[in-house]
Formats: C-alpha cells, structure tokens, sequence
C-alpha cells in the first residue's frame, strides 16, 4: 500500500462526503485526523479493536459544522475493522495526527 493513496482516498471521500472507509490503512491515518480535530495527541498505537473505541468515544461530544469532518465521522462510526496492524498504519496514524493540509489533495 502507498501511504499517499490512503491519505488521498481519505480525503476525497470526505471531500465529496461520498463512500465508506475501505480497510484498516484509510482508518488509521482518519483516526489520527480524528485525534487531531479533537484535540487529543496520542502516546502510542493502539491494535485496531482499541482505537475504533477510543475513536469513538472522542467523537461521541465531537460537534461540527464543517461538512468533511461530519463525513470522516460518519465513515469512522461505520467502520469495523480487521485485526491487522503493520508499519505503514502506524505512520499514517502519526501522518493523520500532525496533517497540515487538511483536505487538499
């Protein structure tokens, strides 16, 4: 997996608040957006099961009225994901977390 395609696919789909999330490198790299948009900075990588928990719970009182941040939200709430967790979701988790552009392509 190129790290830039799940960042872009990310992105896209929230951009045109279109699609659900398609596995476990898109939902690494929108939880750290979703850590970012909150406010949170976390200390380490949770296994996959863990952070859709955390995850949702932060976004439980998370309100917006930007429409992209609505759409990673709900592609979050909707997702389950695998127990597989490697090196490049971890850095799309951190890449997440630090983003400077947000929703640009």
């Amino acid at each position: 997996m190129i790290q830039s395609i799940a960042r872009q696919s990310v992105v896209i789909k929230c951009n045109l608040q279109a699609s659900i999330m398609m596995g476990n490198y898109e939902f690494y790299y929108a939880a750290g957006l979703a850590y970012k948009l909150t406010g949170n900075m976390a200390t380490g990588i949770l296994q996959p099961q863990q952070l859709i928990e955390e995850v949702n719970r932060m976004l439980a009182d998370y309100m917006t009225d930007d429409v992209r941040e609505q759409h990673l939200i709900r592609m979050l709430k909707d997702y389950e994901p695998d127990d597989k967790l490697d090196e490049q979701m971890r850095e799309l988790f951190q890449e997440g977390q630090t983003e400077q552009r947000l929703w640009q392509e």
